[in-house]
Formats: structure tokens, sequence, C-alpha cells
């Protein structure tokens, strides 16, 4: 599923992103009940996706987590659509800041591009938000401003830099989205990764005995033995690493390498400019 942000009414959507405009408070009543606020309603939100998914919100369903109806939550937030743009920024605040001007850009931008893996899996339904229309919160932004800072270390034009975000970002969003998969898979379809590799390695072996002469470059690769990890990229080495499913290790190395070529790419376009 492919949500798009920005459907809200453009002022209010904004105003409630920077927080230009303060909604007025809940009346006071008996119980103990606590007030509400933007931030207390975006938390929930943001709480909901989290252990849910986007399919499970819904301005009701906030509601319920507050133990409010969903008619008290549009006093501050007007719909759906401004909550997405809401808890979209609101999670980008945790997004990792680099160095203002780094001395190592390479490492810099590993280190950055590693957080941001572990931050879409964190928030996976982040994924299902097209990067066809930003949200324009200050979060997103302040992001986007630390990768520029860092892409701006390797000396390359304005061009450059722009192309290379915008590479990144998508590389990055494509890499999480393996990761959170791989992640999700057992639970969703109610088999583990072992049990359905075996069922289906067995058939396919059957059905297609011909396999290695159909297709003799992928069944070479597999011949010429594990996968080396990339120069550079550093083992699958997180700690809990052991207690990975084998396609989620698998996603995070093949991120690894890709990351490294790219790096590669930009020490190239560097050197072409030095000459």
């Amino acid at each position: 599923m492919v949500v798009f942000a920005g459907q809200g009414d453009p002022r209010r959507t904004l105003s409630l992103l920077w927080r230009a405009d303060t909604p007025p408070p809940t009346r006071g009543g008996p119980g103990p009940k606590p007030r509400l606020s933007v931030d207390a309603i975006v938390a929930a939100a943001v709480a909901l996706a989290d252990e849910e998914g986007m399919g499970a919100l819904s301005m009701r369903a906030v509601g319920d987590r507050l133990g409010r109806t969903a008619m008290a939550l549009y006093t501050y937030v007007p719909g759906k659509s401004e909550l997405l743009d809401l808890m979209y920024d609101a999670v980008h605040a945790e997004l990792p800041a680099g160095p203002p001007e780094p001395a190592d850009w390479r490492a810099a931008l590993t280190a950055w591009a590693e957080g941001i893996l572990e931050f879409y899996v964190r928030h996976p339904w982040v994924l299902q938000v097209s990067q066809a229309r930003p949200v324009l919160g200050p979060h997103e932004y302040a992001g986007l401003d630390t990768l520029v800072v860092l892409l701006r270390a390797t000396g390359l034009d304005a061009g450059s830099v722009r192309r290379l975000a915008g590479t990144l970002f998508a590389y990055l969003r494509g890499s999480a989205q393996t990761v959170a998969d791989a992640r999700l898979a057992a639970a969703a379809t109610g088999s583990s990764d072992e049990e359905w590799w075996a069922a289906r390695s067995a058939a396919l072996m059957e059905l297609v005995p011909d396999f290695a002469e159909r297709f003799p470059a992928v069944s070479r690769l597999e011949a010429d033995g594990p996968v080396e990890p990339y120069p550079g990229a550093g083992a699958c080495a997180e700690e809990g690493a052991e207690a990975m499913s084998y396609p989620e290790r698998e996603a995070r190395e093949t991120f690894r390498a890709g990351l490294g070529v790219v790096l590669d790419g930009i020490e190239a376009a560097r050197a072409r400019r030095a000459r």
C-alpha cells in the first residue's frame, strides 16, 4: 500500500507541522483523563502504526488509544491526512545527525546510512509514504540538511550533491524494505524461512530437473561458494546478529555491499573532478 503525503489543507497542515498555530486546550471535566495535545495524538498514532501497520491507522483507533472519541481529536488534527503528515515528520526527529564538518566523509556517510536503515526498520510504515510529494516538515528538512552537509564534504558540486541525495535515500528505502519484509515474513505467512525454502526448493528441483542448464549463470554463481563481505563494508556484526533470520542477514550484507559500491562511485567522481 502506497500513501501520499500532503493531501490535507496546505496552510492548516503546515501550521501544525511547524507549530505555528496552537489549538485551544480541551475544557476540564470530571475524571482523570489527561488533556489532549497535538503531540499526544501524534505519539499515539505513531505507536499504533509501529505495532500494527499503516492499515490499522484511523482517527477512531488513535482515539481509542487515548481513551477519547475520534471527534475529540478533530479539534487538534483536522483529519487522517494531516495526521499522517505529522506522524511522518515526527519520527524523522530520530534521524542521525552528522558532524558539522566531517573529517572523513566516507566514514560519516557510512554511519549516517546505517542509522537511516535502522530508522526505517523501526518504523516500516514510513516506507509506504511515497517520496513523490514531501511532507515539508521541520524534521524532514533537518534530516536532508544533515545529508547535504555530509555530501558537501566530498567536494562535489551542488548538482551532484542533489542527485546523490536522491540516490542514497532511494537506495536506503529499498534496502530497509527488504530487511523489514524479512522480519515480517514468518509472522505474516505462518511459516518459517526454513520451512518455506525447504518445501519450495524440493518442489522446484523435482519439477525443473534441468534448472542448471536453463539458468547456467545463476547456478554457476551459487556453485562458486559463499558470498564474501564487500571489502571495507564489514561483516554483519550487530548485537544479536546470530538471532537474525538468514534473509535479514543477507539483506543487511547486501545493503553494506551496495553502499560500498555507491561510496566508491563518489570516490571516482571526486577523482575525476580533481583532474
